[in-house]
């Protein structure tokens, strides 16, 4: 889980304020978050295949997101992908 503290920093880095918080650049952050979180749970719990599952189901929803993004403004898409450091 993400603390509070962290989500208001995410919230506030890439929404530009604390009640910003459905940008798509926001929702993609938190959700990478959430991502390493789980990736780091199923690392060490490898029997653990709810939580696998859940960590496909974020995944497949940031990348629609991402596509949403890129989509509608290419230049935002690039700088979320670039400070997330998702795509090389």
């Amino acid at each position: 889980m993400i603390s509070k503290e962290r989500k208001a920093e995410i919230v506030r880095q890439y929404g530009g304020s604390d009640q910003n918080t459905g940008k798509p650049e926001v929702q993609i952050a938190l959700l990478t978050e959430h991502i390493k979180a789980l990736s780091e749970h199923c690392e060490t719990h490898k029997k653990d295949h709810h939580s696998r599952r859940g960590l496909i189901m974020l995944v497949g929803k940031r990348k629609n997101l991402l596509n949403y993004l890129s989509n509608r403004d290419i230049t935002r898409y690039r700088e979320v992908v670039a400070s997330l450091g998702l795509r090389k």
